[in-house]
C-alpha cells in the first residue's frame, strides 16, 4: 500500500469520526447539562427530600413563547418564597387564541445558572408536549423543590432568588404507535 493511499484512508477515518461526533454532540451536551445543571438546566426527582432547612429562597416565575408560537402563556403567580427542601407548587396558564389545534413543547432554565443543578422538579407540564384545541385555555402545574445540597455549593449558596423560566415552542404532535390508539382509531392523549 502506498503512502498516499494510507494517508487517504486515515483522512477518511478522521472525517467519519468527525461526522459521528457532530451527530453525538447535541445528545451528549444535553446529558452533560442535565447531570451537572450547567446553563441553568434543572433536575427531576420522584419526591422531595426529607430535610427541610430554615433558610428560604424566593422563586420567581417567567414565561415566553418562541417566535411564531401564537399561544398566550404566563405564570399565574410571579413569586413564591419557600424553605430549601420544601415542595413548591406553581401554575402557568396557556391559551390558544387561534382556530386550529396547536401542540407545544416547553423548554426551561433557571437563573442564576449555578442553582440549576439544585432546582429539582417532581412533576411538570414541561415533561411532555401539550396540545391545546382552538380557544382552549389550560392551567399547567409544576411541582418542585430546591435541593438542600445547594447550601454547600459556594456559588449557588449565595443565591437568595431563583428565576424559573419557560419558553413554549410550536411542535408537530408525536405520532403514537398502534398500541396507544383509542378504539375509534384516533390517537389517545
Amino acid at each position: 500500500m502506498t503512502e498516499s493511499r494510507k494517508t487517504a484512508i486515515r483522512l477518511a477515518g478522521v472525517a467519519v469520526f468527525m461526522v459521528g461526533m457532530a451527530f453525538a454532540a447535541v445528545p451528549l451536551y444535553d446529558l452533560f447539562c442535565r447531570v451537572t445543571g450547567y446553563g441553568g438546566t434543572t433536575r427531576a426527582a420522584a419526591s422531595a427530600p426529607d430535610a427541610v432547612l430554615d433558610r428560604t429562597v424566593d422563586v420567581r416565575f417567567a414565561a415566553s413563547t418562541a417566535a411564531g408560537m401564537p399561544w398566550e402563556f404566563r405564570p399565574l403567580q410571579l413569586e413564591q418564597t419557600l424553605r430549601i427542601g420544601e415542595t413548591g407548587l406553581a401554575f402557568y396558564e396557556a391559551y390558544n387564541p387561534t382556530g386550529r389545534a396547536i401542540t407545544g413543547t416547553a423548554t426551561f432554565n433557571v437563573t442564576p445558572y449555578a442553582t440549576g443543578g439544585y432546582f429539582t422538579k417532581i412533576d411538570c407540564f414541561c415533561f411532555q408536549e401539550q396540545t391545546l384545541q382552538p380557544g382552549e385555555r389550560a392551567t399547567m402545574p409544576v411541582s418542585y423543590f430546591i435541593d438542600p445540597a445547594m447550601v454547600e455549593d459556594g456559588e449557588a449558596a449565595r443565591a437568595h432568588t431563583i428565576t424559573l423560566n419557560y419558553t413554549f415552542f410550536e411542535t408537530e404532535p408525536t405520532v403514537l404507535d398502534n398500541a396507544e390508539e383509542t378504539e375509534d382509531g384516533r390517537s389517545g392523549g
